[in-house]
């Protein structure tokens, strides 16, 4: 895609919304990482239906010790995979208590070495909890960029890796957020819909609906 029509779509996503959040509900970075390691293969509205009760009771990772295992799955258990995930949530818990403080890292090695955070769960809290221009490659931004040419791949790193390069460094904070929103509610996986997307003009998809 040519430089000035990258400029274009991420110039247009600013103005249209220029300091975009997570849909994922949370309070502070450490119920941010609980979220997301919940979020895997489920709905963000899923995960914070669970979340709101138990964010009401936990903030720390000692709180989430002092909840226990299975108050942690009475509260999640409605999201698929409950039970590993409560087994990796628990056991990052006591490693953040234990060799970090209680703080979550604010570095990619520190927060991959933990149970179930994986690079783009790293990517997420490293962008909304520590301001780092990360890209988190879901399936709604491997998508988008596939199809409209913004950075062709054929892994999620490569998409990565690609976006980081070709995106200006002034769109790069809040690139992750516009992209998945634009992927989720616009540029749709069984039918984009083309006749009300902002960036139909830059998009080289041969196959625009009307």
């Amino acid at each position: 895609m040519k430089k000035q029509h990258i400029e274009q779509i991420f110039s247009t996503f600013s103005q249209a919304n220029p300091n975009p959040k997570s849909e994922l509900e949370y309070h502070n970075p450490y119920t941010l990482l609980v979220a997301v390691t919940l979020s895997a293969q489920a709905t963000d509205i899923g995960v914070n239906r669970a979340t709101r009760g138990l964010f009401a009771v936990v903030s720390t990772p000692q709180d989430m010790l002092d909840l226990g295992f299975e108050e942690l799955i009475a509260h999640i258990r409605t999201i698929g995979l409950f039970n590993t995930k409560a087994k990796n949530v628990m056991s990052t818990a006591q490693i953040l208590v234990e060799q970090h403080g209680g703080t979550v890292p604010q570095t990619r090695a520190e927060l991959e070495a933990l149970p179930g955070v994986g690079r783009k769960t790293a990517n997420v809290v490293l962008n909304i909890a520590f301001a780092q221009p990360t890209m988190a490659v879901d399936t709604h931004i491997f998508r988008l960029s596939n199809r409209t040419g913004l950075a062709p791949g054929k892994t999620p790193f490569a998409v990565e890796k690609d976006l980081v390069a070709v995106i200006p460094e002034a769109y790069q904070i809040h690139a992750h957020h516009w992209l998945i929103l634009h992927g989720r509610y616009v540029c749709k996986a069984r039918k984009p819909d083309c006749a009300n997307c902002a960036i139909r003009e830059c998009c080289a998809y041969p196959d625009k609906t009307q």
